[in-house]
């Protein structure tokens, strides 16, 4: 795999991160399901999970940047498992809506774990750390910039959202209002 091929590829993941933050962002927008602290922390680390792609995309892959997103997967990989294990007794209904007969965090724990081999198995192509000499864009290309803008305004979008809904102290466990809109405060 080429710098070229790998920069393309890096943007690719992060078209993917956004699809994820975009669909959290969704079901809390449209089905009204405010995230718990543990789906709050997925958020976060799906979004660390970008910084290598971020990384790679401005300055040239490098093993270091993927390293920082494998370990933002195997740190999210364990939250979702925290939280798939805390439902998984018969007759606990979950927390949230279910998707394809998964709820959230499943689906988040499968991505993690996706993200986990994929990243592995990016690290074994050597050449993308070499300088090709392709005459791409220092920043890889329009392409490549969308999708580093989109992932930092979902990211962003996500912060504004979970400011209004813990507010300044603790997030409720089961959260049912947004704190900061609040009637009388």
């Amino acid at each position: 795999m080429t710098q070229t091929r790998a920069i393309t590829l890096n943007a690719l993941s992060l078209y993917a991160v956004a699809l994820v933050l975009a669909a959290a962002f969704a079901a809390q927008l449209v089905l009204h399901e405010l995230p718990c602290p543990l789906c709050l922390l997925q958020r976060i680390l799906f979004a660390m999970l970008a910084i290598g792609p971020i990384l790679n995309i401005r300055f040239g892959p490098r093993p270091s940047h993927y390293a920082m997103s494998l370990l933002a997967a195997v740190a999210g990989a364990v939250a979702s498992t925290r939280q798939v294990l805390l439902h998984i007794m018969p007759g606990d209904p979950g927390y949230g809506s279910a998707l394809l007969g998964y709820h959230y965090y499943t689906w988040v724990l499968i991505g993690f774990i996706a993200a986990i081999v994929l990243l592995a198995a990016v690290l074994l192509f050597d050449r993308q750390f070499e300088d090709d000499g392709a005459a791409l864009p220092p920043t890889g290309g329009l392409f490549a910039q969308a999708a580093v803008w989109l992932v930092i305004g979902l990211t962003a979008a996500n912060v504004v959202t979970t400011l209004l809904e813990c507010g300044f102290g603790a997030c409720a466990d089961n959260p049912v209002v947004y704190e900061l809109l609040k009637r009388g405060v």
